[in-house]
């Protein structure tokens, strides 16, 4: 990497070897991981199923962003696709965090909306975000699948099991970091690939 020529460029040429060499450390099982998480993306929609996502903060964003690229277009047009992201009515959350609490302000969104066969994508930088894991409790016991979309080793989020012994997750991307921004780098990675591959099922061959 070429010298830098001031303290805010050598701070920035830091940052960029660490992003690259957290995208570096993506393994075979990412591809597998994405697919995956794609094709139960697409066998629902395409059963009549559909996809909510939910997370905090620039999780929230990401939920906005990928529902955003399947509801419009991603690299080409398709039909419109029934994805929903549970992190825009911003009545809705306060009404539930000030009547209810903090912990349930997606789940009660889940109980009103998620149905058997739906899916649920959950995205958390840590894995342990509490209302983030009450939501996807809630989508399990509901007969939807959830997706897990986390870092930090995964959290309760990619390690949980429900009394049966069933993960909470039937897939999980764990982002391979410690550091919250560099996950939120490969997460947006991971849902441009996700996306592209739901919208590629449902749309033209090429651009």
């Amino acid at each position: 990497m070429q010298m830098t020529n001031s303290p805010a460029q050598g701070l920035i040429a830091q940052r960029l070897a660490e992003a690259l060499a957290a995208f570096a450390d993506l393994d075979a099982s990412f591809f597998a991981t994405v697919e995956r998480a794609a094709n139960l993306a697409i066998d629902s929609l395409k059963s009549g199923g559909r996809i909510y996502l939910i997370g905090n903060g620039g999780s929230a964003a990401d939920a906005q962003h990928w529902a955003a690229e399947l509801v419009g277009r991603f690299h080409y047009d398709h039909e419109p696709l029934d994805v929903h992201a549970l992190t825009v009515n911003s009545s809705s959350m306060t009404a539930l965090g000030n009547d209810f609490s903090a912990d349930e302000v997606f789940s009660r969104q889940v109980r009103a909306h998620v149905r058997k066969g739906d899916v649920l994508v959950a995205i958390s930088t840590s894995g342990n975000s509490s209302n983030i894991l009450t939501a996807a409790r809630e989508a399990k016991a509901l007969g939807a699948t959830v997706l897990g979309v986390t870092g930090k080793g995964g959290g309760a989020l990619s390690s949980e099991k429900d009394c049966g012994g069933a993960d909470l997750c039937e897939v999980a991307f764990v982002a391979p970091s410690e550091d919250t921004p560099r996950i939120q780098e490969l997460h947006l990675f991971f849902g441009h690939c996700w996306c592209e591959l739901i919208e590629a099922a449902f749309g033209p061959a090429s651009k």
